[in-house]
């Protein structure tokens, strides 16, 4: 598989889930383990652009395909990706565990509807939890990234 642009062989158990090839074999700890029930989103990966919850992904279905986790968003000289940027100018986040897997679903969410209402980010973003900031803030957060820049 091609995680983060960057070829990835390993050979694992067969059970072994995608979010704990991430974080153990390939050393990615961004992509969080919280309920290994899809219920929290905080392990959220794009696979082929698409946001999975890598709790419930074998590793061995993502042979072949692409993984792109929060660590990848960045470019190579380490400018934020603009969904993280706006996360940052509108404090979309408090503790920090929910972030990456909320981010990785608004990049999802813009790719497939770069300009998403308020009721539609809410919606597109219902199966990521985040216990801290009432989500005020993160939906801000994602429109303030579908508008292309960060407000003050």
């Amino acid at each position: 598989m091609t995680v983060n642009g960057k070829t990835v062989d390993a050979e694992v158990p067969d059970r072994t889930l995608l979010v704990h090839l991430l974080r153990d074999v390939v050393g990615l700890t961004a992509t969080n383990v919280g309920c290994d029930t899809t219920s929290c989103g905080a392990c959220t990966v794009l696979l082929d652009g698409q946001s999975v919850k890598s709790c419930t992904v074998l590793a061995a279905q993502a042979d072949g395909h692409q993984v792109t986790t929060v660590e990848g968003l960045a470019n190579g000289d380490g400018e934020m990706h603009p969904v993280q940027r706006a996360f940052h100018a509108e404090h979309g986040l408090q503790c920090g565990f929910c972030t990456p897997g909320m981010v990785m679903a608004a990049v999802s969410l813009l790719a497939e509807n770069p300009r998403p209402t308020e009721e539609q980010v809410r919606t597109g973003l219902e199966g990521n939890l985040c216990r801290c900031t009432g989500y005020h803030n993160i939906v801000r957060a994602v429109l303030a990234a579908a508008e292309g820049g960060d407000s003050q």
